[in-house]
């Protein structure tokens, strides 16, 4: 294994310095810190270059340091913002390895393994993210080593950039040689060690495990054994690790439009190949754009079956990208990096019917014009906005259909009982059931009018009623009688009755449920 570690010393200054528009590196300016409120008093927690030269020091009060430098430029810290700037570092970081993950508060960590060799080799890619991240601005240390802790100690105490796995000499004596601060455990047990006469990590390794355990907690073991490698100290990469990936490097940024688009046709057919060759479809796609100044875009889109049709997913990306608008993707000076990736698969089931009816598709009556048509729709508007209305085992009006997602591919379930003509539902049926003022000529018995919304409605025909009965097993509550009704004014009704009188109670109330037409 193979694991680099970049460090961001002066994350927090070369942040401001970066939205404030200064030129980088500029060495004539005045020294720049960063301040925070500690209780009641106000502490310095980071430091540019030229403050440190100064003599400044984070935890500084502030206003020894202003004392130190009046010209000293100070702004209040705002961890969000760093936090938000380490997450956009991570991301652009992804564009050499997938395995990219964040290592708070000051740096990043990549896993390398099998594709250092696509950059020319360890130390070359090392030094083009080191050269990247400083043409964006921020001051950059970085190194490789065979465990991410023991990668993150040499970026941070050793001018030792890259450590081979098989060069144990030099891994024993650098190890003797590294402070007791890069173990990364917290100051109060280094300020412990450095009592105890302790202060480097050749110290701890050669005294008995069992005393150093029982006074400093059983921690310091852990991160012992993590950095000599005895224990495994995973990392946790920002974005899972897609089963498939196709990638396109230029030497020159892409800016226009169809130069994108063309790029993503041939990352398609790329993918598309992957997919068929592993028999998998796609059911969600993720498109990354990294930019030349360290921006990165991100275009994600699903599909509503697996798909492995490379022109289908480049015109779902398409309708991604112009539902965007004129500024969605903003290419600034261009991208040299586009990756498509497939990070939901699942098994190809052949060729999807074509016909109005199926009888066992996996995904119901639809036809591949819909489904393509579903596709397209959730790429432009998400893909769960698109939804269709599905059957429910029911006989209550209200419950016996409902919305779902159409990408999801579920089935149509058939419902148990079919209306005749006579029992057709209305066009427009309420969410709830609106409850109406009527007459009828016995109490069981058809309605003669209704008022509804302030409106009276003279019944000149009926058909009905249509009984419907509660579910038992689900406590659903009283039987219904429903009638279709028509006024005198010609507007149609769906009416019911609720409870049967003298049965389940004394006094049935009436509810309008939906209107034809």
């Amino acid at each position: 294994m193979r694991f680099l570690s970049v460090y961001l010393p002066f994350l927090s200054t070369d942040r401001i310095r970066r939205s404030e528009g200064a030129p980088r590196f500029q060495r004539d300016r005045p020294p720049l810190a960063v301040w925070a409120k500690a209780g009641s008093a106000q502490k310095l927690v980071a430091v540019d270059p030229a403050a440190r030269e100064a003599g400044l020091r984070p935890d500084m009060a502030l206003a020894s340091a202003r004392a130190m430098r009046p010209d000293l430029e100070l702004r209040e810290s705002d961890t969000r913002a760093e936090a938000q700037t380490l997450a956009a570092v991570a991301d652009w970081l992804r564009r050499f390895t997938p395995l990219a993950g964040l290592d708070a508060p000051d740096g990043a960590m990549l896993d390398i393994e099998g594709c250092a060799h696509l950059f020319g080799g360890e130390a070359t890619m090392g030094a083009e993210i080191k050269s990247r991240l400083c043409a964006q601005g921020f001051h950059t240390r970085w190194a490789i080593a065979s465990n991410p802790a023991l990668a993150w100690a040499l970026a941070r105490f050793s001018t030792t950039r890259i450590l081979a796995n098989d060069d144990h000499r030099t891994a024993a004596r650098i190890l003797r040689l590294l402070p007791a601060a890069a173990l990364r455990i917290p100051d109060e047990t280094v300020a412990g060690l450095r009592t105890a006469g302790l202060t480097r990590v050749g110290d701890l390794l050669t005294r008995p495990r069992a005393p150093l355990a029982a006074r400093f907690g059983s921690d310091l073991i852990a991160r012992l054994d993590a950095i000599t490698g005895a224990a495994r100290d995973p990392i946790s990469p920002r974005f899972e690790a897609a089963a498939y990936m196709a990638e396109r490097r230029f030497a020159e940024g892409l800016a226009r439009a169809e130069d994108i688009e063309a790029a993503l046709a041939d990352l398609s057919r790329d993918l598309c190949a992957l997919l068929e060759r592993h028999g998998e479809g796609a059911r969600r796609i993720l498109a990354s754009f990294f930019r030349v100044d360290g921006a990165v875009r991100h275009v994600e889109a699903g599909t509503s079956r697996p798909q492995r049709d490379p022109v289908a997913l480049a015109r779902l990306l398409h309708e991604k990208i112009d539902a965007l608008g004129e500024d969605g993707l903003d290419t600034g000076y261009g991208f040299d990096v586009i990756r498509l990736a497939a990070t939901h698969v699942e098994s190809f089931r052949g060729t999807m019917q074509t016909g109005l009816v199926s009888g066992d598709s996996t995904y119901g009556n639809a036809t591949r014009e819909m489904v393509d048509l579903v596709d397209r729709l959730g790429a432009r508007f998400g893909i769960r906005r698109v939804q269709r209305l599905y059957f429910q085992d029911t006989h209550i009006p209200e419950f016996a259909a409902t919305a779902s997602p159409a990408a999801h591919g579920r089935g149509s379930v058939a419902p148990a009982f079919v209306f005749d003509g006579a029992q057709a539902r209305p066009t427009r049926l309420f969410d709830a059931p609106e409850p109406v003022e009527a007459m009828a000529a016995v109490p069981d018995g058809p309605p003669l009018r209704f008022r509804w919304r302030r409106v009276t409605h003279e019944i000149a025909a009926y058909e009905g009623p249509e009984r419907i009965a509660p579910e038992w097993w689900r406590d659903a509550g009283l039987t219904r009688d429903y009638f279709q009704v028509e006024d005198k004014s010609g507007g149609r009704f769906w009416l019911f009755r609720e409870g049967l009188f003298g049965r389940e109670t004394a006094q049935p109330r009436w509810f309008v449920h939906g209107v034809f037409g």
